[in-house]
């Protein structure tokens, strides 16, 4: 029974830090876009990977 005066302000104390987390999470905009991922996935870049070799000009002209 003792135990529980230990565990009970450990266990306020992990809860106000998780609660403060959230809310510092809320306020630096974590959670605003959504949806922006998750569409961005389907995008195509327009930057090719894999560099492409230099073309060459006609000097005859």
């Amino acid at each position: 029974m003792s135990i529980l005066y230990l565990l009970i302000p450990i266990s306020l104390l992990v809860m106000g830090i998780a609660i403060a987390v959230f809310l510092w999470a809320i306020r630096s905009g974590q959670y605003e876009d959504l949806e922006g991922p998750a569409h961005r996935i389907l995008m195509d870049d327009d930057d090719p990977r894999i560099p492409r070799k230099p073309e060459l000009k006609d000097e005859d002209e």
